[in-house]
């Protein structure tokens, strides 16, 4: 069984410590943010679910929604003393995924939690996110820095093979193999055309990052 993490971001001492010890008795691993600038810092791949208070010591929890779910797209569930509807309908137009008012009932917050993490992980199912760049094979969308690349259908799965296998040297013929129908004809110079729009396109997204290494004569890593 994969532990889930979640993190708790709440600068009031009482109900961090109370959510700790609920998540930590209910299975859960937890991680603690007692600001907004610190959420941001802490939030990382590891992350499965995040508990966001409102009101928060420096950048508020309605300031860091969009910033958290750029880093990683995880279930965001507000937890605020706040019942006003406009604000519950503005969280949610800023990607909050669910509302919880405070105080709140334990069983149905982890009731909550276990849903999201349940609809989210089928919905991962679908998704790889490695860095900033998240692959969804649903609908043939890469999105890198928050920018959608436009990759063709090919250039798409060439980069899906390197991301699910990241670190690792992906051989040429394995590229040939798996891409390319054993129908058509592909070379080297092909996939080297390839590599460089699905590079351009990245640069342009996120321009001071290098994300595909060449190692020569070889193939070619994702470098995560």
């Amino acid at each position: 069984m994969i532990l889930k993490t979640i993190l708790i971001v709440e600068d009031d001492k009482d109900i961090h410590e109370l959510l700790q010890k609920i998540l930590k008795i209910n299975g859960y691993i937890t991680k603690s943010a007692y600001s907004g600038t610190e959420a941001l810092l802490l939030h990382d791949r590891d992350v499965d679910l995040i508990l966001l208070d409102l009101m928060l010591p420096g950048k508020s929890g309605e300031e860091i929604i969009g910033s958290l779910k750029k880093i990683k797209n995880v279930p965001v569930i507000v937890i605020s003393a706040l019942h006003d509807i406009d604000t519950k309908l503005d969280l949610f137009r800023l990607g909050a995924d669910d509302y919880v008012t405070k105080p709140f009932h334990n069983e149905e917050l982890l009731a909550r939690i276990q849903v999201h993490l349940k609809h989210h992980s089928i919905f991962q199912e679908d998704i790889i996110q490695l860095d900033d760049i998240e692959l969804n094979s649903k609908n043939y969308i890469v999105v890198c820095n928050g920018m959608d690349l436009g990759l063709s259908k090919l250039e798409f799965e060439i980069l899906k093979l390197l991301m699910e296998n990241p670190n690792q040297v992906v051989t040429k013929s394995t590229i040939f193999d798996t891409v390319w129908n054993t129908l058509d004809s592909a070379d080297e110079n092909t996939l080297n055309v390839h590599i460089s729009k699905i590079r351009s396109k990245l640069k342009k997204a996120h321009p001071d990052k290098e994300y595909i290494q060449t190692v020569w004569s070889v193939g070619y890593k994702f470098k995560n």
